[in-house]
């Protein structure tokens, strides 16, 4: 049985598998052929974090693989009262066949994976976003979009996600923060140990121009995460500079995609005019949550 917390757990050729099988679901999608790869199954979906794109992809995607979800906030169950993890783990996987967790600490989702019975998803933690770098990749092939990437912004989940992802895949990623943003130094540490093995490329730096000169891709996310907003004010004094606008990406290479995991906070960390330039491959990557996590899904229960 394997989980999927973060795309550390998984050599070059898994993640490929799933983008791959992630592509042939999506096929099948559009011409209206759901194959029920997860027949009479059933996803829990914990939510400690509200969400948009991760309830319903999951949702949706669990529908047209044949089985169901069951929402579950953080209110709904006795863990919002005290009950251990440990405890929800072992009586959740005994009922429903995998689940899928959106969190504020990652150490409760290796936790629950711990005493689960069936696999695990990342819905998202403080450290890492998995699925969402799934859908980028997956919607980075289908653009034919090169593989130097460019993330502009916090050193944040999303930043630790691309680390991952790169260095597994031996991308190029090029990572521009503020100072006093950077990503964290063991995530960071053991992204450079992959790239030793796969010949990525991570370069960090605090200059945003720098890191977008002739990028394939240029990424961003907010710069006031959910929890953060106590900090507002603060970051948007210390991110100025970092907003992705036309001056910016014209930097890039000539066909350069943008992508943001959304929800994108205009005139922040991208600017409207550079959104809707490139809204149809936000919306693509938006769209590709579902299919890239219905690949997710399916091939976790394969590995059963």
């Amino acid at each position: 049985m394997r989980h999927f917390l973060t795309l550390d757990d998984f050599s070059k050729d898994e993640i490929l598998q799933m983008i791959n099988l992630a592509g042939k679901i999506k096929k099948e999608a559009k011409v209206r052929e759901f194959k029920p790869y997860l027949k009479d199954q059933t996803l829990a979906m914990i939510f400690e974090k509200s969400s948009t794109r991760t309830r319903v992809s999951f949702e949706v995607g669990m529908y047209q693989l044949g089985g169901h979800a069951l929402f579950l906030s953080a209110n709904d169950l006795q863990i919002g009262r005290g009950e251990p993890i440990k405890d929800t783990a072992r009586v959740i996987s005994s009922m429903c066949d995998m689940a899928m967790l959106r969190v504020n600490r990652h150490e409760t989702l290796e936790e629950f994976a711990k005493f689960s019975q069936n696999p695990v998803i990342n819905g998202l933690s403080d450290k890492f976003h998995p699925v969402q770098l799934m859908a980028d990749y997956l919607t980075m092939r289908e653009r034919g979009s090169g593989e130097k990437i460019a993330y502009i912004g916090d050193g944040n989940n999303m930043a630790h996600s691309w680390l991952m992802l790169a260095s597994k895949l031996g991308l190029e990623l090029r990572i521009a923060t503020p100072k006093g943003y950077e990503p964290d130094a063991k995530i960071l540490e053991k992204a450079q140990q992959n790239a030793k093995i796969s010949g990525a490329k991570i370069y960090l730096s605090n200059e945003p121009k720098e890191a977008v000169a002739g990028a394939d891709v240029v990424t961003t996310d907010t710069w006031v995460s959910m929890g953060q907003e106590g900090e507002k004010e603060k970051r948007l004094r210390e991110f100025a500079g970092f907003c992705v606008d036309e001056n910016l990406m014209s930097l890039a290479a000539k066909n350069a995609i943008f992508l943001h995991c959304l929800p994108a906070y205009r005139g922040y960390e991208v600017s409207e005019a550079m959104f809707e330039a490139h809204a149809d491959e936000i919306f693509a990557e938006a769209q590709n949550r579902l299919h890239a996590q219905k690949g997710v899904m399916v091939w976790l229960n394969d590995k059963r």
